[in-house]
């Protein structure tokens, strides 16, 4: 279903400088999710100084704060309910938080031996899942105050998604675990890695017939579950900059988010501050955006019809704290064209 009126850009818009600002607070801290509502467009975005912001954004790109809460520290994953009345939060206070929109009273619902990396709600079945740094993912029934199941990990979660009945796990070490939550108490899948580096992000694919994983390497792996299917497998280099004294040698960024459009195209996001729409299918780059800002794109996410792309500048810690010069903190609102996004024929 289309949100109504959602071009607030001009047809022929195509830079990011002419990106919405969303109306974040000036003090804010670094950005560490996005998360937007199934429903309508309600944005929420979760921050290093404790907070998780909601904000209501117009057909005109304007974006109204609607309220916030806190946690006892840094919150690093958001998750918004099926219905899109209730936002789940966890960070390093070790509790994961649900929060009914409205009522600006939130309740723990979850909680871990260490911090809380990643939350994910999964409507067909009634659970929340979170992964911890503790190595564990717990399922929750929100009507009982213990886990209903604990999974163990053999790392600590550093990257989490779901979709439908599929749960994929990207640990430290390079392991991915995967799970079918139909039989959520028994590990469906067990995988080392292709990419050469620790795996940052994953993302299921919209038919959830396989994922995508994004390393701290600049490189991307589309795997697909079925055997049969392995042979479509691959790996690309992307969120690479040729050094300009030295055209033999390249900088080398994370890929801090990977996203899935409706239409099964993707972007990704890195610390390079730049993003990029791509196709999976055609195995083609369909749309790259020249970074705005010296500072890295920390997070991002389309929107339930995929009319926007929402991206968070703000530095990842990347490449230490020699490098943390620009202190920007913000979000910023891209209005998808149709042929940034479309699929296109394999060459």
């Amino acid at each position: 279903r289309r949100h109504a009126g959602m071009s607030f850009f001009q047809e022929g818009a195509r830079k990011a400088t002419e990106d919405k600002l969303v109306n974040t607070p000036d003090n804010l801290d670094g950005i560490s999710s996005i998360s937007w509502s199934p429903r309508k467009n309600l944005l929420v975005a979760s921050s290093w100084d404790s907070r998780v912001m909601c904000w209501e954004i117009s057909s005109r790109g304007e974006s109204q704060p609607k309220a916030f809460i806190n946690h006892d520290g840094p919150v690093l994953c958001t998750a918004f309910s099926g219905d899109g009345t209730r936002v789940f939060s966890g960070g390093v206070d070790t509790f994961g938080k649900m929060w009914v929109l409205g009522q600006n009273k939130p309740s723990n619902v979850a909680k871990h031996d260490s911090p809380i990396r990643h939350i994910r709600y999964c409507p067909e079945f009634n659970i929340l899942a979170t992964g911890g740094w503790d190595k564990k993912v717990l399922y929750w029934d929100l009507r009982q105050q213990k886990p209903a199941l604990t999974m163990k990990l053999p790392e600590r979660c550093y990257a989490m998604d779901s979709l439908g009945n599929l749960l994929v796990v990207g640990c430290a070490g390079r392991d991915v675990c995967i799970y079918d939550l139909k039989t959520p108490n028994r590990l469906h899948k067990s995988e080392r890695s292709t990419l050469k580096n620790q795996i940052r992000c994953v993302k299921c694919f919209p038919n959830t017939a396989g994922y995508a994983a994004g390393s701290i390497c600049g490189r991307v792996s589309i795997s697909y579950l079925r055997s049969m299917d392995e042979k479509k497998n691959f790996m690309f280099k992307c969120h690479r900059h040729r050094l300009p004294n030295d055209s033999s040698t390249s900088q080398v960024y994370a890929i801090n988010s990977i996203e899935f459009h409706p239409r099964g195209t993707f972007a990704t996001a890195g610390s390079d501050g730049q993003f990029v729409f791509w196709d999976k299918d055609s195995r083609q780059r369909l749309k790259k955006f020249e970074p705005r800002f010296k500072n890295s794109i920390s997070c991002a996410g389309f929107n339930g019809d995929g009319s926007i792309f929402a991206y968070a500048v703000s530095y990842d810690w990347s490449q230490g704290m020699s490098n943390y010069k620009d202190r920007t903190n913000k979000i910023y609102l891209h209005a998808v064209k149709p042929g940034e996004v479309a699929p296109q024929r394999r060459r």
